[in-house]
């Protein structure tokens, strides 16, 4: 079983290897990183590197998709190559997901078109912009699409994903082997929980990085 780990300028690390780190637990599974030239991508802080192994020509039929989020997809909403190839990928994929802000990608692709879909709560209505029914859920399954909401949802979506392929018990022993047993701190983890003052907080700093992110893309 191939699964494709899509990577892309400014993506968000954790939606990629908060994934990884259940699916990888599957036997039997090669686990690649495709991205448009092979080589290392940058995440959305420039802080942390991953390397993508293969071209997205060179892998144009995996198993499983997951495609990230993070500020580098505003940029690519219409970047055909990618999008071509999210496209082809997901007609003869078994899985197509995505975390966070990656739905913004597979609805710009013509994949979420009226189907009920999990991204970020700051990017519900660009999610609706581009076809999509985004509903207030951490996990949402639609046929073969499976969206997360933001980034930490991503290793609730590949264990259920687990689940859904090998079955429960498979995806009760990666949790323990992970030991992901969630204890925050605060109850603040949803924009439904959490304070007005902290959501109008952190929307400002998201406004404010997409826009610096946005315009170091135009070399502003």
């Amino acid at each position: 079983m191939q699964i494709a780990y899509l990577l892309y300028d400014r993506f968000t690390a954790l939606d990629i290897t908060g994934p990884h780190e259940v699916l990888n637990s599957l036997p039997d599974v090669e686990s690649v990183f495709v991205a448009e030239q092979a080589g290392p991508v940058r995440n959305e802080s420039g802080s942390l590197a991953l390397v993508a192994d293969r071209t997205l020509d060179e892998v144009a039929h995996p198993d499983i998709v997951v495609v990230p989020g993070g500020f580098g997809t505003r940029v690519l909403l219409e970047h055909r190559p990618l999008l071509d190839w999210l496209r082809g990928a997901h007609e003869t994929s078994t899985w197509t997901t995505s975390v966070c802000t990656g739905a913004l990608l597979l609805a710009a692709a013509g994949l979420l078109e009226a189907v009920p879909a999990a991204t970020h709560w700051a990017a519900r209505e660009r999610l609706a912009s581009l076809g999509a029914r985004p509903v207030a859920e951490r996990v949402v399954r639609q046929g073969k699409i499976v969206t997360a909401a933001g980034v930490s949802a991503g290793i609730d979506m590949a264990l259920e994903l687990v689940a859904l392929m090998r079955g429960e018990e498979a995806a009760k022993a990666i949790q323990l082997g992970i030991e992901y047993d969630p204890q925050p701190p605060f109850d603040s983890g949803s924009v439904e929980k959490a304070p007005a003052a902290t959501v109008e907080a952190v929307r400002a700093a998201f406004d404010a990085a997409e826009r610096e992110v946005l315009a170091s893309f135009h070399g502003a």
